[in-house]
């Protein structure tokens, strides 16, 4: 659980990719200690996948690799994956994991993947920033060519 304690404060980057969707994947996220200077880069794939379960695999991976709890800025060009952390979830979770689709509930898409993010955002505090995809950001265009080749790598094995 988030404590009111002071907290290491990270940058997290990620991006995912697919060729087709659905297709091989590929994710990856850079992690940036401001106060450390430390950083990891990390990246793979998914022989068959799609692109909003890269996206929210590289979040998901990044979280992960914390070995405590931080303060997270994360920035991300997915809006699937911002949209659902600040505007969709809290509904999903009210109506048990369900979305609604015109009159009807049905079962969110990557339903695991949005549980795990939902565990991890109960450990992490987490402030979600929009950065244009393939606009020139240097670490979304870092993320985004290590996610490529992790598809990639699949792509050569067909």
């Amino acid at each position: 659980m988030i404590q009111n304690l002071p907290m290491k404060k990270v940058d997290l980057y990620t991006d995912g990719a697919c060729s087709g969707n659905p297709g091989p994947g590929g994710w990856a996220f850079i992690l940036r200690c401001g106060q450390t200077g430390k950083e990891l880069e990390r990246s793979d794939g998914d022989p068959a996948s799609t692109n909003n379960k890269m996206e929210l695999t590289a979040v998901i991976r990044g979280l992960e690799a914390l070995s405590e709890a931080c303060e997270v800025t994360l920035y991300a060009d997915s809006s699937y994956v911002l949209q659902g952390m600040s505007q969709w979830m809290s509904g999903w979770k009210k109506r048990g994991w369900k979305r609604k689709d015109g009159s009807k509930l049905v079962p969110v898409k990557n339903i695991e993947l949005w549980q795990r993010l939902d565990e991890l955002l109960q450990v992490h505090r987490v402030h979600p920033e929009h950065v244009k995809g393939h606009a020139g950001h240097v670490e979304n265009e870092r993320c985004d060519e290590l996610a490529v080749a992790a598809y990639q790598r699949y792509l050569e094995k067909s």
